[in-house]
């Protein structure tokens, strides 16, 4: 290469490295003029609706998932996003809320109600009739074992089953509270067993079949017995219970009488026909009135202690042709 090709050469090198320089240092400067106006963000968009800017995608993220975690109920077996985000890379201006804890907080918002949750719970069962819910499968099988553990000489059949729902409303106790709510359902089904038991072996009055008892307590005063209360024996037997619990009537019949009778205090009368009645005394509510007619097992008052009475309790009459008969003969044996 000769001395003038050399120098050209020189020359053209010298200037190339000037424009490269000064383009170097004007996108420099423009780059710089941009980052002062515009900052890099990510837009964050469920099916085409922007939600809004974060600065970190990352963090965006596992803040969300560590709040799903936490917020969600014990229970909780699956979240599902329905849709996923979708995250595009933008310079925005500076302005442009992104970083800010309000405006995450909002976009977090918009996405959890993009989501499916899925939720597992127990259900604990008498004799197929669901009656409690709980988180886990250890605390129902707790309430079970315990209350078979206290009722094992009657027969409770107590199941468990395995639920899930995406509607977080099924009403879940604790635990102490659902064993409490289970005792009182198995105590009550107990009680019915027991009734249903007597009432199948109830007798016939003259031709009348007794269909039900009225009420159930303990016998505080028996046919036929003296008292310094009463002017002449017992003409009926006296069942002590709850003032306000329910009287039902033996069997199916028509009102006689339903007012306040002297030392029978509210008395309701029911004739069954054959000239079979059955009188209830002391009731603290009557619910039904003169010719009214009755099947057997409404509930025609309540328990009380009004006339002449030391307490809450059942009077009941039975009677045949106008006279008393002793209930005990047919019932309360």
């Amino acid at each position: 290469m000769d001395f003038i090709s050399k120098t050209k050469l020189k020359f053209y090198t010298k200037e190339f490295l000037k424009f490269f320089n000064i383009t170097i240092i004007s996108l420099g400067f423009i780059i710089a003029i941009i980052l002062i106006k515009y900052k890099p963000a990510y837009k964050v968009s469920i099916e085409g609706e922007e939600l809004g800017y974060i600065e970190n995608k990352t963090a965006f993220e596992e803040s969300l998932k560590g709040e799903i975690k936490e917020d969600s109920r014990k229970n909780i077996e699956e979240v599902t996003l329905n849709t996923e985000p979708v995250y595009e890379l933008k310079l925005v201006n500076r302005t442009e809320e992104t970083n800010e804890e309000q405006n995450i907080e909002e976009i977090k918002e918009k996405v959890k109600d993009d989501m499916t949750v899925t939720y597992k719970y127990y259900e604990i069962a008498l004799e197929d009739n669901v009656v409690e819910t709980v988180n886990t499968s250890e605390e129902a099988e707790k309430i079970v074992e315990q209350i078979k553990e206290e009722k094992s000489e009657e027969e409770v059949n107590l199941t468990i089953q395995e639920k899930y729902t995406t509607e977080n409303d099924v009403q879940i106790n604790d635990i102490e509270t659902a064993k409490l709510n289970v005792e009182n359902k198995v105590e009550e089904k107990i009680e019915e067993k027991i009734e249903e038991k007597l009432e199948s072996q109830m007798p016939d009055v003259n031709g009348i079949k007794l269909a039900v008892l009225p009420i159930t307590g303990q016998i505080t005063s028996r046919y036929g017995v003296s008292s310094n209360i009463r002017k002449s024996t017992h003409t009926g037997l006296d069942i002590a219970a709850s003032t306000g619990t329910p009287i039902k009537v033996m069997a199916d019949g028509v009102i006689t009488e339903a007012r306040y009778n002297g030392s029978y205090g509210n008395l309701i009368k029911v004739a069954h026909g054959n000239n079979v009645e059955t009188w209830y005394a002391h009731t603290s509510k009557m619910y039904v009135t003169k010719g009214q007619e009755v099947k057997a097992g409404d509930i025609i008052g309540a328990v009380g202690s009004t006339g002449n009475s030391t307490g809450p309790h059942l009077h009941l009459e039975i009677r045949v042709n106008d006279k008393t008969v002793n209930p005990q003969n047919y019932v309360y044996k």
